[in-house]
């Protein structure tokens, strides 16, 4: 392999891990726990794991060690996030601290490598060659999902066959539902497996007090919001370009709201006030237009507009569109993939409630076609291939052409879209992400030194220095509710949302009026790994001001 020269300097990189995971590591236990809703419908479906206790973990003199050696496999499941080599490198330090011959299994191609037995030993050879490192091509990653007890058997077969005495599922909160289901499995039959969750995705909607934030995160945001500033220092030097950017998020608008805080757009849209507010598609394209207008009245024919990936689906009205498409969908999928694709349109049409078929009807071909392409695993549109920036930037367009016409509008607009997904999902992970990762990993090996099964790894007080982390675990059951699926109410993990109230957004809308109409870009540049701790150690402003209540400005 050739390696850039950063990758080189990376590699001796050590991260910064908590006190509480140093020394000999002792486990305290908190109360019993319940899930976030639908307590009864979930205790019954998980008898074996609802009600454990949240624990945390505290550091004490002497070395960790055990007589036996502890067997672990990882799989790495869903959309790459930065850091995901960090966790690996942290669960073989743990176990190999454990115990010297301690054993790391990776499951080639996320669960289907469970279920096809597909795995490698991970070596120290190979794990420093990864430390520090973006993407998930040490073993790769897949979307297969674990829910039926035949695939849970067949991995139960070559875990037993390793003498693997824990799983480690590194996945968002699908990936960590599957684990919950699969940790419940291995309980009920007694089966001597532990399965252990670890959160990631860049979208940041895997989050409560005990998951402060997933992994990737912090290094996806950083890179969009170079890019962003990237793309702002050049719309103010050639002024006259409005720049319609859509970031990844499809169920939440973090990645939004993060970036608009590191880089101070002149517009961000934040779909859950969308849905809070009710608002129209036209509501929205007039928002835009008026701050377009107000000012092109100031001689500023540009700007930006960051879009959140999922915005379509927080439009009330377009929500329960796709709710009923999904639903339909779902049971009819055979029948609507024979339709030829000159009638698939009015197939829809005819098939849908009336409310639903006039709203179908009246949206430009590419979108509708759009909606109806193939579901992903978990039967949700795929909103990354529904260009939404293309068809905001059309319809505010078309406003504004209205406008000129009725003299409310005199000024010249250009445009140009973009979309920022894939160029995050495997950056090299900044300071904090590495430390992270690692200190997630760490405390997995942790959770399995101490019987653990079910749980979620947990790091918290992560705006403080990394030593003083609190590294500890918390029941996946915790997180839980139920939600419809592919037409049936199914228990998964639930989804956290931008909170209007939180500090994060209220900071936000103290501030856009400025933005709007001042040109107060912020030009964060690239990651920074070397250099002073106020530049390269940075949490998020998200957390900063989760946690501080205020940006920490150096």
């Amino acid at each position: 392999m050739t390696k850039s020269a950063l990758q080189i300097a990376r590699a001796a990189y050590e991260p910064k891990m908590p006190e509480g995971l140093k020394g000999n590591v002792k486990i305290q236990e908190g109360a019993a726990t319940q899930s976030v809703r639908d307590q009864e419908e979930i205790a019954k479906l998980f008898p074996n794991t609802f009600g454990m206790p949240i624990v945390t973990f505290s550091g004490s003199a002497g070395e960790q060690g055990t007589d036996t050696p502890y067997n672990v496999g990882v799989i790495l499941s869903g959309g790459q996030a930065p850091g995901g080599h960090n966790v690996i490198a942290g669960i073989f330090d743990g176990i190999k601290r454990l115990h010297q011959e301690s054993k790391l299994y990776g499951f080639i191609l996320g669960p289907g490598g469970l279920v096809d037995h597909q795995y490698k030993e991970l070596t120290a050879e190979i794990i420093d060659e990864y430390r520090n490192t973006g993407g998930f091509d040490i073993i790769g990653s897949g979307r297969t999902k674990l829910e039926s007890k035949e695939q849970f058997d067949k991995g139960l077969e070559i875990l037993k066959k390793l003498d693997i005495k824990a799983l480690v599922i590194i996945g968002g909160d699908d990936s960590n539902t599957n684990a919950c289901v699969l940790a419940e499995y291995y309980a009920s039959i007694n089966s001597g497996v532990q399965v252990i969750g670890c959160p990631k995705t860049i979208d940041g909607d895997l989050k409560n007090e005990q998951i402060e934030t997933s992994f990737g995160f912090d290094t996806a945001c950083k890179v969009y919001s170079e890019l962003i500033g990237n793309i702002q220092r050049d719309c103010n030097s050639a002024r006259k370009y409005w720049h319609f950017i859509k970031v990844m998020g499809r169920s939440a608008s973090h990645i939004a709201l993060e970036c608009a805080l590191q880089t101070h757009p002149n517009i961000c849209i934040v779909s859950e006030e969308v849905e809070a507010k009710g608002l129209l598609l036209d509501q929205i394209i007039d928002d835009i237009a008026a701050v377009i207008a107000k000012r092109a009245e100031r001689g500023l024919n540009y700007g930006t507009v960051i879009i959140p990936e999922g915005l379509i689906e927080f439009i009330p009205a377009m929500k329960k569109l796709i709710s009923e498409l999904n639903d339909f969908l779902a049971h009819n999928q055979e029948e609507f993939d024979l339709v030829r694709r000159s009638g698939k349109r009015d197939y829809i049409i005819s098939k849908l409630s009336h409310e639903n078929a006039e709203i179908y009807a009246s949206l430009p071909e590419s979108v509708a076609r759009q909606l109806t392409l193939d579901r992903d695993p978990h039967g949700n549109v795929q909103v990354s291939l529904i260009e939404t920036e293309k068809l905001l930037a059309e319809m505010v367009k078309n406003k504004l052409n209205e406008w000129k016409k009725e003299g409310k509008y005199n000024g010249k607009f250009a445009t140009i879209t973009h979309f920022f997904g894939y160029e995050g999902r495997c950056a090299a992970p900044s300071n904090y992400d590495a430390d992270y990762c690692y200190s997630l990993g760490y405390t997995a090996s942790m959770l399995v030194a101490a019987g653990k099964t079910g749980y979620m790894s947990s790091v918290r007080n992560t705006t403080a220095p990394a030593a003083e982390w609190i590294a500890g675990g918390i029941p996946i059951t915790m997180m839980m509710n139920m939600e419809r699926r592919h037409g049936e109410m199914k228990p998964v993990i639930q989804k956290a949302l931008v909170e209007l109230d939180g500090e994060p957004f209220n900071y936000f809308v103290s501030q856009r009026d400025k933005w709007a109409v001042e040109t107060d870009y912020v030009y964060p540049g690239p990651i920074q790994y070397f250099g002073p701790t106020e530049v390269c150690d940075q949490p998020s402003k998200t957390l900063q001001l989760e946690q501080k209540g205020c940006i920490v400005v150096q």
